[in-house]
């Protein structure tokens, strides 16, 4: 009788045996406002078994949030509610490492470096509903705990990246790019760029930024020795959002919406080194989010149906085939693919 074990490699470069949640697909669902029901399903691909609210499953106990951002980094996934706390579990088998559950108001992001915890934060409305008090919380530890700084940075930033000592913030307001340096706990370098960027990805080596307005969409490469602009990207794509996937062959898949009252939605496909642009490759309404499966080569693009119960993925080969779909929970609006 042979037995064959999966192994995974940690950080720290040691073999552990694969958890359940180890392989697959887990898909964030945002929840619905007021009833604070985010929370992560788990798709095998392999089997079609979908898991409902595996997080309550493992813990249990509700999310209980609304769930903005799944960040895997140092043996440890973070699962960033915009409701004002960051729950730390463990990635095979989610059982709950710590959280940071105060001194957070609009938790957007978050990215490791120097031993600690960067979150984005938009910080408190005001009362012309504004945020002028964003900010980055600091957090002195990987399992969470209590906030130790807040370190000012323009307002609405998104999407966080840890560069060495640098951890870079996408402040989506004020399309800038402010870099911080983790050591010192405060900003060093400030950076405009064009539109709103909201994303940060690594492509060939090189730390990208997207961001968009209604009428195009930009990537703007950095420099990571001297903190400066490197290339520079502007195409022609109306009515972008922030919600984007890295494909195959360097295509990125782009959500686009008209918004009220139409709320027409499709999904564009661009490519940073040639002149590719697909400006419809999908359409219809309600799209919500979008995630690229490397492994497979497949597209997932979820439908919040209006937040009136459900939403729904939907699952195509990259040519554009359906492959199926499956009913998930409130709002699904990202993916990670294990």
């Amino acid at each position: 009788m042979f037995l064959v074990f999966a192994f995974a490699c940690s950080d720290s470069g040691e073999e552990k045996p694969l958890g359940k949640y180890d392989t697959g697909v887990l898909i964030m669902n945002e929840g619905n406002f007021g009833a604070n029901d985010g929370e992560v399903y788990h798709y095998d691909p392999a089997t079609e078994t979908l898991t409902a609210d595996i997080f309550e499953l493992e813990n249990s106990r509700p999310f209980a949030g609304l769930l903005e951002d799944m960040v895997l980094e140092q043996d440890r996934l973070y699962l960033v509610a915009n409701t004002g706390k960051v729950e730390i579990v463990n990635p095979g088998d989610f059982k709950s490492i710590g959280a940071v559950s105060a001194d957070l108001d609009q938790p957007r992001s978050l990215a490791t470096a120097s031993g600690k915890l960067f979150i984005s934060d938009y910080g408190p409305y005001n009362a012309s509903y504004a945020t002028p008090d964003s900010y980055i919380a600091v957090v002195s530890g990987l399992d969470g705990g209590a906030v130790s700084k807040k370190i000012e940075v323009s307002n609405k930033p998104e999407d966080l990246f840890a560069s060495g000592k640098y951890v870079f913030v996408a402040g989506s307001e004020e399309s800038q790019i402010e870099i911080i340096d983790s050591e010192k706990e405060e900003v060093v370098k400030t950076i405009e760029v064009s539109g709103r960027p909201v994303q940060f990805f690594e492509q060939k080596g090189d730390l990208w930024v997207y961001s968009y307005d209604s009428e195009h969409i930009y990537f703007q490469s950095f420099h990571l020795d001297n903190l400066t602009k490197k290339e520079f990207r502007e195409l022609p794509v109306a009515k972008a959002t922030g919600r984007i996937a890295l494909g195959e062959d360097l295509k990125i898949y782009i959500i686009t919406s008209s918004g009220w009252p139409e709320y027409q939605d499709g999904v564009a496909v661009v490519s940073l080194y040639d002149s590719t642009l697909i400006p419809a490759w999908k359409s219809g309404s309600g799209f919500y989010g979008i995630g690229y499966d490397q492994a497979r080569q497949e597209i997932y693009l979820t439908n919040a149906n209006g937040f009136q119960g459900n939403g729904t993925v939907t699952v195509f080969e990259k040519g554009g085939t359906e492959v199926g779909d499956m009913e998930v929970g409130r709002g699904p609006s990202g993916f990670l693919f294990r």
